[in-house]
């Protein structure tokens, strides 16, 4: 499972239980549960089922939007690699690799080594500076 369904999938729980509990709801007016429950008169009030929805939804409207916010906080934060300052390796859930190892572990890319002009240049200037005149 990618990093990316994941949050979907906690937003269609999250949806699912909201809509679980308006269903329930109506289903309690419409079967009129109290009464079989408790016994006593029928207790037929849809205007207590349409102001329970209202704010059902409304509540589900801010956890909706705050479940939103702390995914998308959490998959941005998720996107950082974990380099270790002193020897350069990444964190890879428990462990730390080498760079090369963690390419191949976290992503299936095999790598290869190779000179950025920068540095090349760094290193002409370097092996310049040191041969013999």
């Amino acid at each position: 499972m990618t990093h990316r369904k994941q949050p979907q999938r906690i937003l269609w729980y999250e949806n699912l239980g909201f809509l679980a509990i308006i269903l329930l709801s109506w289903a309690g007016e419409w079967l009129d549960v109290p009464q079989h429950v408790f016994g006593g008169t029928p207790h037929g009030d849809w205007q207590e089922s349409a102001t329970e929805t209202l704010l059902v939804v409304l509540v589900w409207a801010a956890v909706h939007v705050s479940t939103k916010r702390l995914l998308a906080r959490l998959h941005y934060l998720e996107g950082f690699l974990r380099v270790c300052a002193w020897c350069r390796k990444i964190g890879h859930g428990e462990d730390w690799l080498p760079l090369e190892q963690y390419f191949a572990k976290g992503f299936a890319v095999e790598t290869s080594h190779g000179i950025c002009p920068a540095c090349a240049e760094k290193e002409l200037m370097r092996a310049r500076a040191t041969r013999p005149a």
